[in-house]
């Protein structure tokens, strides 16, 4: 979906995640409420289509022009046990008529399918929050199996909260019985139900649910027709039950954007754009060699659909297959992609330092997960970090870029390719979970303002003998960057040796001579630490004292909560590293101008590790590692406490 917005950007939210007092208008015999924000958490089991659903919910959230921000949550099994606290699966959208920044620290509303979703979610909501529930599924069997020992729809535990009891799967049934469908088979639409009923409580258009019900069932047009009726009827039970005598909007977020055409946007998904623009802009043809892996998988699925722009995917038997056939495509004069998580980057690292012997260009693109080893496959850590910086044997350095939001994925793509290209060296681009799955606005670009990355292939001789014969040699290098000829097999006159043993500097022949290794080691860290980086930008209003740095996924909780503390009097800086190696080269002397420093990463502090043996900073972590994206509230609760000691 795409939504034009004409009007500059003029608002920025100082608290970022509360909801403000709302106005209230009559129409016909229900009131329509305004507010500026929205917090919709939907929960239940695993096979309730609740991904779906929210998907559905943000995607017409964005045409309507809303600022959004999105949190799936979903069980690592394929099919976790029905009914089960582990085999919850939620969504969580947050969007607002103004500038947002996560996807919201409590919900406002909880839609929970079943008893677990419930009990799962519950314990996050504030008070005062509406809660509907599908009272078809609050069996005891049910609830006996999460533990609830008496139904909590009945024993007063929900009180503090608005309470919806929604009869979902009954009222789905009845709904569908016109058509030839089991009563399994018609049950399965209860989620389209939720989503209407959803949709008429927040005025979000129908039309594009409607469209995608009938093109993703086009082979099957009575059940796109059952789950199209099935969204009709919940969208009318909510005009006419008096169970909701309240519906709610949000309007557009107008100021929030530059002019342009936006669309909605995942992380995975703006990846994929920016590596196919990348390689348009190269010139060159996209190759990614891969093998599936939460949560990185979805880069293979969309590059495999974009054959028409020159992308060939190869599906490898296994992590180390996948980066050599990549390899053996940057030799051979392709962008060269590699995607993966975690424990691929650990099977990948051989032929990575194989890469940075070669200098050649290559992408290895790591989307972060929870570990140690198979860890936690669906949530999101920033843990990889000190193993792109180090996890190769000898000295193999390799350059590091993290985007800071789902959208910021693009950017970040294009500036991979862009240092993999201009220094002839692999890059490590740094994602993760959250980043991945989770969605925001997107202003699509036009061409015009994409880099130009064009290569120039070596053609001829660069290089002249004592006895005056021109020679290739394959490692003489460009004196502004340091990066080696790329040479396309086939070139006549070109041929060279390549491999992992030591190249002599220049003729690129074998070395073992230790004074020539020497050379190469540094030559080869010279380059990497030469690279073109941009200067950190600190954003420091009030001159501030305190110093918050971050990288990758935390700049929409670090900026949100930075921003709840400025709102309170509370003078604090900001800054966001983009670039981690090399660090851009003016950080020492922004880090010298603060008392403290103060870092916030989903690892133990990683970072913050870097800082203080790189610029002797006494910089302090600020830690978490539950497989979650931290909250506003709490960051700014622990920012401030850092600011006071």
């Amino acid at each position: 979906m795409t939504s034009q917005v004409s009007s500059p950007a003029e608002q920025a939210d100082g608290t970022d995640e509360t909801v403000v007092g709302a106005q209230r208008k009559p129409v016909g015999t229900k009131d329509v409420r305004r507010l500026d924000r929205v917090i919709i958490r939907f929960a239940g089991d695993s096979g309730d289509g609740m991904q779906l659903t929210g998907d559905r919910f943000t995607s017409e959230t964005a045409s309507f022009g809303n600022d959004l921000s999105t949190l799936p949550n979903f069980p690592a099994e394929i099919r976790a046990p029905a009914g089960t606290l582990p085999g919850v699966s939620s969504f969580q959208l947050h969007f607002a008529d103004h500038d947002i920044l996560t996807p919201g620290d409590a919900p406002n509303v909880l839609v929970a399918m079943n008893p677990a979703a419930l009990k799962a979610n519950v314990g996050d909501l504030p008070r005062g929050a509406e809660i509907i529930v599908n009272t078809d599924e609050f069996t005891r069997r049910a609830m006996q199996k999460v533990g609830y020992d008496a139904s909590p729809l009945e024993d007063g535990s929900l009180d503090g909260y608005h309470l919806h009891p929604v009869p979902l799967t009954t009222l789905t049934v009845e709904a569908l019985k016109e058509f030839d469908l089991s009563r399994k088979e018609a049950e399965r639409s209860k989620n389209m139900f939720a989503l209407g009923l959803l949709s008429w409580m927040y005025h979000r258009p129908t039309e594009g649910t409607e469209k995608f019900l009938k093109a993703k069932f086009a082979k099957k047009p009575d059940i796109a027709a059952a789950n199209i009726a099935a969204y009709r009827a919940g969208w009318n039970f909510g005009e006419t039950t008096e169970d909701f005598a309240v519906s709610y909007e949000v309007a557009p977020a107008a100021t929030a954007f530059p002019p342009g055409v936006y669309r909605n946007i995942s992380g995975n998904l703006a990846l994929s754009y920016g590596l196919i623009a990348a390689s348009r802009q190269a010139d060159l043809p996209l190759f990614l060699g891969s093998y599936p892996i939460t949560p990185a998988s979805d880069i293979l699925h969309e590059l495999s659909r974009h054959k028409n722009f020159g992308v060939r995917t190869f599906q490898a038997e296994d992590e180390i297959a996948g980066i050599g056939a990549a390899l053996g495509a940057a030799f051979g004069g392709s962008l060269a992609v590699t995607t993966t998580s975690g424990p691929g980057v650990a099977l990948k690292s051989e032929t990575i330092g194989l890469a940075v012997s070669l200098e050649l260009p290559l992408l290895v693109v790591d989307i972060q997960r929870g570990g140690p080893s198979t860890g936690l496959p669906t949530k999101t850590e920033q843990a990889d970090l000190l193993q792109a910086m180090y996890g190769r044997n000898g000295e193999a350095p390799v350059p590091v870029v993290a985007p800071r939001t789902p959208a910021d994925c693009f950017g970040a793509a294009l500036e991979a390719a862009r240092i993999a290209l201009t220094y002839r060296t692999p890059v490590f681009l740094l994602s993760d979970g959250y980043l991945a799955n989770g969605s925001e606005p997107w202003r699509v670009p036009d061409p015009d303002e994409l880099p130009d990355l064009a290569v120039r292939f070596a053609q001829g001789t660069n290089h002249t003998l004592d006895d005056g014969t021109e020679v290739f040699w394959p490692y003489k290098r460009d004196p502004q960057t340091l990066a080696r000829p790329w040479a396309v097999p086939g070139t006549p006159g070109l041929e060279h040796r390549i491999g992992g043993i030591e190249k002599q500097d220049g003729s690129g022949n074998i070395s073992y001579d230790p004074a020539n290794h020497d050379f190469m080691v540094r030559t080869r860290q010279a380059k990497i630490d030469g690279i073109d980086v941009p200067d950190l930008a600190v954003d420091d209003p009030d001159g501030a004292r305190t110093l918050v740095l971050g990288w990758g996924s935390t700049y929409g909780p670090i900026t949100a909560a930075v921003r709840r503390l400025r709102t309170a009097g509370v003078p604090v800086a900001q800054a966001h590293l983009r670039h981690l190696n090399p660090f851009p080269a003016n950080l020492g002397e922004v880090l010298k101008r603060y008392d403290k420093v103060v870092v916030p990463e989903m690892n133990l502090g990683q970072l913050a590790t870097l800082i203080r043996a790189k610029y002797l900073v006494d910089a302090r972590s600020y830690n978490q590692v539950n497989g979650m994206p931290f909250k506003a509230e709490q960051l700014a609760a622990a920012l401030k406490e850092a600011i006071d000691d």
